[in-house]
């Protein structure tokens, strides 16, 4: 299927590995123009090697300053914008609310909620000279449940459908849509040590953490990446241009998370 995107002018956050690597490079193979930015300068590098055609720039989201910079890079490469994908994030602290730190606290909200103000308050003036603009802000199905132990992430990305609900209506006009993806149990690094986290918490082994977290969804396995990175590159290419305000889960169908 040629979803007509070759050109695209897209910027992924955190794309230096993981699910923002894996839409970067989704969005390479269809001819897009992709600059990825992370904190992680070691697997930038890395990506000068394994993906060349991306455009590397060390951001933390949560920096303003830093945000700025990356932006008047961004223009320069680019000339402009037609993608914002607001991937950055953390796991934030695994603990019960009384023994969380506050620094960790602040510190999720600020790369999970605020970081993507801090693009999207940047990104809407290039995308409003687009003419096949989107936004989108990657929620979790802790975007839509409660999930015990983990309250400054779930806070963070319930916050996430609020700034995508309301971005779409507040853009509409400009024909920019904006949508919020919600995965579940993503395969990877990040999750596992999630898990790990919970299993330890709760005093049980990794693989009955495992098991009860797969026993509140549907499909009983791992979601990848690439699906993810699949829904989004579709959502942002002409064939999705009716499609906004919405949170679109991609999670075997979790109905709870243990």
């Amino acid at each position: 299927m040629d979803l007509d995107i070759k050109g695209l002018r897209v910027l992924v956050t955190a794309g230096a590995n993981g699910i923002g690597l894996a839409i970067a490079q989704a969005f390479a193979r269809e001819g897009a123009r992709v600059v990825i930015c992370d904190v992680d300068e070691a697997a930038l590098a890395a990506r000068a090697n394994s993906d060349p055609a991306l455009t590397r720039f060390t951001c933390d989201v949560a920096s303003r300053a830093s945000v700025a910079e990356l932006f008047k890079g961004l223009t320069a490469t680019l000339g402009g914008l037609d993608v914002l994908v607001n991937n950055a994030g953390v796991a934030g602290p695994t603990a019960r609310v009384e023994d969380m730190h506050p620094e960790d606290w602040d510190r999720c909200l600020e790369v999970c909620l605020t970081g993507q103000f801090n693009c999207a308050r940047l990104a809407v003036p290039l995308l409003r000279q687009s003419t096949n603009a989107s936004i989108v802000n990657l929620s979790s199905a802790a975007g839509r449940l409660g999930f015990a132990l983990r309250s400054p992430y779930a806070a963070a990305k319930w916050g996430v459908i609020g700034f995508t609900k309301s971005l779409s209506i507040e853009l509409g006009p400009d024909n920019i849509r904006v949508n919020a993806i919600l995965p579940g149990l993503v395969a990877g690094d990040r999750q596992r040590r999630v898990l790990e986290a919970k299993a330890q918490q709760r005093g049980v082994s990794y693989k009955e953490m495992e098991e009860i977290a797969f026993s509140f969804t549907s499909i009983k396995e791992y979601v990848t990446p690439e699906q993810i990175a699949d829904q989004i590159v579709f959502m942002c290419s002409p064939r999705g241009r009716t499609i906004s305000g919405q949170a679109i889960s991609i999670c075997g169908d979790t109905r709870m998370l243990g």
